[in-house]
């Protein structure tokens, strides 16, 4: 049995959420390059968690935890552009806010383990 692993399991969930408010924006022939940047970063936070776990040593963990929280910034950055501009509609728009808000807290807090320790 794998050991659930929070970050992994809601980078991904929220991945899955994003790829689908893009989906709709696109459907409705809206802006490509803002949501290309969106999708860009946001599936980025995941891939890079995936790229920390299977990392070779313990700076290579740190660093791709580091992009990831980058990403999440990033992604938090498009998603409040995009309910500013109302691309995406409120509610769609505040719950990707808090999931990105959420994920930013647990990056946050797993880089200041990690820097605590290699001190």
């Amino acid at each position: 049995m794998t050991k659930t692993n929070v970050i992994q399991e809601k980078s991904f969930a929220f991945a899955v959420k994003v790829v689908q408010a893009v989906r709709r924006i696109r459907k409705q022939e809206r802006d490509f390059e803002l949501t290309g940047q969106l999708l860009r970063s946001a599936t980025s936070i995941g891939a890079n968690v995936e790229e920390a776990i299977g990392a070779y040593s313990p700076n290579d963990f740190q660093y791709k935890f580091s992009i990831s929280y980058k990403e999440a910034r990033e992604t938090n950055y498009w998603l409040r552009l995009m309910e500013e501009t109302e691309m995406l509609d409120d509610k769609n728009a505040k719950e990707l806010l808090m999931d990105c808000e959420e994920l930013l807290k647990i990056l946050g807090s797993i880089l200041k383990t990690l820097k605590a320790n290699n001190s």
